[in-house]
């Protein structure tokens, strides 16, 4: 009995701490695993909206620190993610975001949260849009500037085919820089009834009017009896028949006009036929809920301009947003301590002494050149960082050009410094450079005007998925007469190349990877010879692998020499510079097989030095053709053909990424699935060698 009395007395004296413990269960049980659509945020409270958006912020922060991300901006629109799914119904309004890098919100308010701690990861979700993943994503995007017009003719489409819902384009972090979105803003302000535009200013691009006058006629604007007296009063004005009804429409639309100039100076919305709303707190749900309750109700476009804190809740972040853009893992407790505020620790083994990336190595090669030649001018499109040109712009900032989103502004720009005799070197990512082809062609290369392009990120882009992919420059590239095209292996085959372009009076681009530059050898050292790449043997890459390179030159040659005579080297590849590091370690593989392989580099994609390349040839049986672009219309087959057609007896494989889109995944994950990773190309080559296995 007295067991269960003080059982009892537990029970009844001891169950608030109990329903204390279940109530702090209930807290840390979030709202966010329990959101599986848009339709589980509708009816929280703001208290609630509060405590989800702080869980929103926490699961990105914790995710892109252990996957690496774009974490600046995806911060700062966490309440604004929120109010478009509290306010609108997705997927029957469509939320398009522009370059989409900031949608990791809305990709855990639309059911992704179980699978986004698989963000950009191989096989996992991606970090942008993707039609694929869910039917609140509406594109595939990854380049900016381009939400206004795909809204634009999403909606357009369904007013032509009466499916109501209504469109919603959010752009900012910079994409207004993109001549494409005024392109379409201007269409919009004549078709487009129903389109919102949700400016999304979070004061790392462009500003605009602040002030009472300004939210105050804003109020107006987007009331709904204003609205409906607007309408109304139009159609009868359009009703009115003869002059008087086409005077009196005159009439009021440049009073019209005229009543906005007064409150809205230099509003370019508002010139372009939108209403215009804003500015408004990006960060007060409360506040956004209301805007866009009232905007739903025009039935005209209208822009809604959000001021929102790029790196919001992050203090890190909040300080160098443009340091937590696009970020690699990096050690969470170590960037949020007090003493290394200012510092992030990039998740990698500490090594004695780092290896240089290519884009590093552009970097110093370029100060390099422009602290001998002050002609030399670096421009680029919004990517100052990305490219390595922060370093250039400290050195030189009035021989340093930031044109925004705006690569085909960036490449005729170009154009017009170099006829007016200065040496212009734009650094681009490859994907972002298909947005300029026109302008290489017809403002560069028609011309033959010697500008400088640098390609970073060719080749395969590790995290970015299908839009970064930087593996259709060599196919598009090479059929441009004028142009030359060198693909360098190594940081000082880059100083060397881009040493020679700048000497040059033609247009040249140099395509190099994203990745760390291999190890370096002899014949990365021998002088650029136009058309000609370097042939490295067997010999020397084996000493290379054992680390031994002490020998002098006339003794590695008198070893390759005996290494030939000895193990009759029959096999070669032909490589582009930027699969150099794979197409080595094959060789190394196939050593271990008794197999001996020689590596003809080939530096020039184009022009060629045809005659030189079949002397080259000519004493292998069997050849391997490698590259990091896609293989259509590539350097491979290219030179497969020219070979086939001027020797027999020859064995040739080619080996490009496939003629599909690529995921996102690590480097090697990429290479493995395009059939080009060192394992691949190892047993491609035996295969070659022996058809029947």
């Amino acid at each position: 009995m007295p067991i269960r009395g003080h059982g009892f007395r537990f029970c009844l004296f001891s169950w608030p701490f109990f329903f204390l413990c279940v109530s702090s269960l209930r807290s840390r049980l979030t709202h966010l695993s329990e959101i599986k659509s848009p339709q589980d945020i509708k009816n929280l409270s703001q208290k609630e909206v509060a405590e989800l958006a702080a869980e929103i912020r926490k699961e990105i922060i914790d995710v892109v620190s252990k996957n690496g991300g774009h974490l600046s901006s995806n911060l700062g629109v966490v309440e604004l993610a929120i109010a478009l799914h509290r306010v609108f119904d997705s997927p029957k309004d469509a939320i398009i975001w522009d370059v989409s890098h900031q949608c990791y919100a809305h990709k855990l308010l639309t059911g992704r949260y179980e699978q986004f701690h698989t963000l950009r990861q191989s096989d996992g979700i991606s970090g942008f849009t993707k039609q694929s993943e869910s039917v609140h994503d509406f594109f595939d995007c990854g380049h900016s500037s381009t939400s206004i017009s795909q809204a634009l003719g999403l909606l357009t489409a369904r007013k032509m085919q009466h499916i109501d819902g209504k469109v919603i384009a959010v752009i900012g972090d910079g994409a207004m820089t993109g001549g494409m979105a005024f392109e379409a803003l201007s269409h919009a302000g004549i078709l487009a009834k129903d389109l919102i535009v949700v400016l999304n200013d979070n004061q790392m691009s462009i500003s605009w009017n602040t002030g009472t006058i300004s939210r105050h006629i804003s109020n107006l604007a987007m009331s709904a009896r204003y609205q409906s007296f607007r309408y109304k009063f139009e159609s009868g004005l359009e009703k009115i028949p003869g002059h008087l009804g086409e005077s009196l429409e005159k009439f009021n639309y440049r009073f019209k006009r005229g009543l906005k100039g007064v409150f809205f100076s230099n509003n370019l919305f508002v010139d372009l036929g939108f209403e215009y709303v804003g500015p408004i707190d990006g960060h007060d749900c409360a506040c956004l809920e209301r805007v866009l309750k009232r905007v739903k109700k025009i039935r005209r476009p209208v822009v809604v301009h959000v001021v929102t804190k790029k790196g919001k809740g992050f203090e890190p972040a909040e300080k160098d947003p443009i340091k937590y853009h696009g970020i690699g893992p990096f050690n969470l407790e170590k960037a949020l301590s007090p003493e290394n505020k200012d510092e992030f620790s990039a998740k990698e083994p500490i090594v004695s002494e780092k290896p240089i990336s290519f884009t590093e190595s552009f970097s110093k090669s370029l100060i390099k050149v422009a602290s001998k030649d002050e002609k030399v001018i670096a421009i680029t499109a919004a990517m100052t960082k990305g490219t390595g040109l922060m370093p250039f712009m400290r050195a030189f900032p009035d021989r340093f050009y930031d044109v925004g989103i705006a690569e085909q502004h960036a490449v005729t720009f170009a154009g017009g410094l170099a006829v007016g005799g200065m040496k212009p070197v734009v650094a681009i990512y490859s994907t972002f450079m298909q947005r300029a082809f026109d302008q290489l062609v017809e403002d560069i290369a028609l011309q033959n005007i010697p500008a400088i392009f640098v390609l970073d990120h060719s080749g395969p882009v590790e995290d970015d998925g299908e839009t970064h992919q930087g593996i259709f420059d060599i196919s598009m590239l090479r059929p441009v007469p004028n142009l030359s095209l060198l693909a360098p292996a190594s940081s000082v085959e880059l100083d060397l190349a881009l040493n020679w372009a700048v000497e040059q009076k033609l247009p040249v681009v140099i395509r190099y990877p994203k990745a760390i530059c291999p190890s370096e050898l002899p014949e990365f050292s021998e002088p650029v010879q136009i058309g000609r790449g370097v042939l490295i043997h067997y010999a020397e890459l084996k000493n290379d692998e054992l680390g031994s390179l002490a020998f002098d030159k006339l003794e590695q040659d008198k070893i390759a020499q005996d290494k030939r005579a000895h193990d009759a080297v029959d096999t070669l590849f032909v490589c582009t510079g930027g699969i150099f590091p794979e197409v080595k370690d094959a060789v190394n593989i196939l050593c271990n097989k008794d197999v001996r392989c020689d590596i003809y580099n080939l530096r020039f994609l184009k022009p060629l030095d045809k005659e030189y390349f079949l002397d080259v040839v000519k004493d292998y049986k069997y050849i391997m053709f490698v590259e990091d672009g896609i293989r259509i219309g590539g350097i491979g087959t290219y030179l497969e053909s020219l070979l086939q057609r001027t020797y027999t007896g020859k064995f040739t494989a080619v080996c490009g990424f496939p003629n599909r889109f690529v995921s996102q995944g690590k480097r090697e994950d990429i290479l493995e699935k395009a059939h080009l990773s060192s394992s691949y190309l190892a047993t491609k080559t035996l295969r070659l060698r022996s058809p029947g296995c």
